[in-house]
């Protein structure tokens, strides 16, 4: 199989600066795989920055398995607060994607997300870790209701806030046509599911990725917006 992937990342038409950090930054092709991330990062108008960036280098540089990667992220950014205190509370979600031997194995933290677009079907292949979404998940809310909820952004689950953390992890077997969309939450607030899901499966993945960011953005890009979109060729 080959992989090709195109990234893009921006800090939209509202904030001062881009608390997201994704890997790899620009776009390439591989007949090996290839390791795809999106961090948004919180914690105020630096701490936000570093914590991403923290976490997606511990992940990008160990040569672990996708969900203890996401774990090298968390402790990397606890290491960091011990060395600098006045960064406690910082954070950062994580949706990490690892493609190789016709596989695709994920490890998830927070409120950003993974998509599969396969025979002109999208899914959705995580969960947000949200106060929103954990009322949907018990029946009290539905899809609908969360997407406008005012607890929909409050997370639950975040790299940095503990020593430990729950990663999700999941794994499927790949496809050729196979799309994947790895995005920060500045997307899916931004632009329906549906649109989505229909401009994923148009034009080249450096295409589709910025103009995934260009929708976010005229749509009032209230936050940072980061996309990689991943092929799977033959």
């Amino acid at each position: 199989m080959r992989y090709l992937w195109a990234a893009a990342s921006h800090r939209g038409m509202v904030r001062e600066n881009n608390e997201d950090s994704i890997y790899p930054t620009t776009g390439g092709a591989s007949t090996e795989g290839a390791l795809l991330i999106v961090a948004d990062g919180m914690g105020g108008h630096v701490a936000g920055e570093v914590a991403s960036r923290i976490a997606i280098n511990a992940a990008a540089s160990s040569e672990l398995d996708a969900s203890d990667r996401v774990a090298a992220a968390n402790r990397a950014i606890r290491e960091e607060v011990a060395r600098q205190p006045s960064l406690e509370g910082m954070g950062t979600t994580m949706t990490l994607l690892s493609v190789e031997d016709g596989m695709a194995t994920l490890g998830h933290v927070g409120d950003s997300r993974a998509y599969l677009l396969r025979d002109g079907m999208l899914t959705q292949m995580t969960e947000d870790h949200t106060v929103a979404a954990e009322y949907v998940a018990m029946g009290q809310l539905s899809s609908a209701e969360a997407s406008t909820h005012p607890q929909r952004h409050m997370l639950t689950r975040t790299l940095g806030l503990a020593r430990f953390v729950n990663v999700d992890e999941d794994s499927i077997e790949l496809m050729e046509g196979d799309r994947f969309l790895l995005c920060s939450d500045g997307l899916t607030e931004m632009v329906d599911e549906e649109v989505i899901g229909r401009q994923l499966g148009e034009g080249t993945p450096e295409e589709v990725a910025w103009k995934l960011v260009e929708l976010a953005n005229e749509a009032g890009g209230i936050d940072n917006v980061s996309v990689i979109v991943l092929e799977v060729a033959g």
